[in-house]
């Protein structure tokens, strides 16, 4: 069973350190999906597999809205070259937002089975 509690604990996590990171390119967003994971893990608890897996749901959602979100802004950015600039610009972005969401799902599930692993 899902603890949504600690998923959504992970989700914000990752958003607050990830708006922070921005300023480190790569690191300050493999950071924020570390310790996001690592809080799902921990407020779930458990085996490795159950704080891995809830790492990986926070991780997963994180990327996901992220992708959308930045889809929908690409997409209108790119109506300023015309319908099919806008279809281009949106789906390259979440070409782009499917490999972020990759990464802040592994990274956060890994981090989750070691948040369960310290809380145990």
């Amino acid at each position: 069973m899902t603890n949504w509690k600690a998923v959504a604990v992970g989700f914000v996590v990752i958003l607050v350190v990830g708006t922070g990171g921005l300023s480190i390119p790569i690191l300050g967003q493999i950071g924020a999906g570390l310790l996001g994971g690592f809080a799902a893990g921990y407020l779930a608890g458990g085996t490795l597999g159950n704080g891995a897996w809830h790492g990986l749901v926070a991780g997963s959602v994180a990327g996901i809205i992220v992708s959308v979100l930045a889809a929908t802004l690409g997409g209108l950015l790119g109506l300023a070259g015309g319908p099919l600039g806008g279809l281009l610009g949106g789906l390259g972005v979440l070409v782009a937002g499917i490999v972020l969401t990759l990464l802040f799902a592994i990274d956060s599930a890994i981090a989750g089975a070691v948040g369960a692993w310290v809380k145990s």
